[in-house]
């Protein structure tokens, strides 16, 4: 049986391939057009997601949260400046590391220590590390929901029970 956390790991997957397949839909200057918002542009939202992505992806393969942190941190230009077609290659290539990654696991409830740099370490096990992926990237669709409409656009549904029947 498939633990609940690789399964909330594929609709994450799904959801942010979702959101990029109407991003596409859309006239391009969508994509990197300055509003106030949560964050400036849908195209930062979107290196957001994949950057925090990356550095959870990190944290589980052993660097400390924050060494994971400061590489995400200096990425962060280089996966800004990408556009809509490179970051979906780039969601492509994370995913499938995460999953082989989270596929070779014996033990998805394993605890490490996360040694957070602006709070207190803390045991976390790797299930609850992935939901963290995924919740985190779900409020950040929701932000880039907002951020269409704000711009006079349908965004898409991404709900988990969506994914159900998908």
């Amino acid at each position: 049986m498939t633990h609940p956390a690789l399964e909330m790991y594929n609709y994450h997957v799904w959801a942010n391939q979702t959101m990029l397949n109407r991003l596409k839909e859309l006239p391009q200057d969508v994509y990197n057009k300055e509003i106030q918002s949560v964050l400036s542009t849908i195209s930062k939202a979107i290196a957001h997601i994949y950057l925090v992505d990356a550095c959870w992806l990190d944290i589980i393969s052993g660097k400390s949260m924050r060494e994971a942190m400061t590489d995400s941190a200096q990425m962060t230009v280089g996966v800004e400046s990408k556009s809509i077609e490179e970051m979906e290659k780039m969601y492509v290539q994370i995913s499938e590391r995460f999953k082989t990654l989270l596929n070779q696991q014996e033990n998805m409830e394993k605890r490490i220590v996360l040694d957070n740099p602006y709070t207190r370490p803390r045991e976390t096990s790797l299930s609850e590390m992935v939901l963290q992926v995924v919740n985190h990237a779900t409020y950040h669709r929701g932000n880039i929901t907002a951020m269409l409409r704000q711009m006079g656009h349908a965004s898409v549904m991404t709900e988990y029970a969506l994914y159900w029947y998908s």
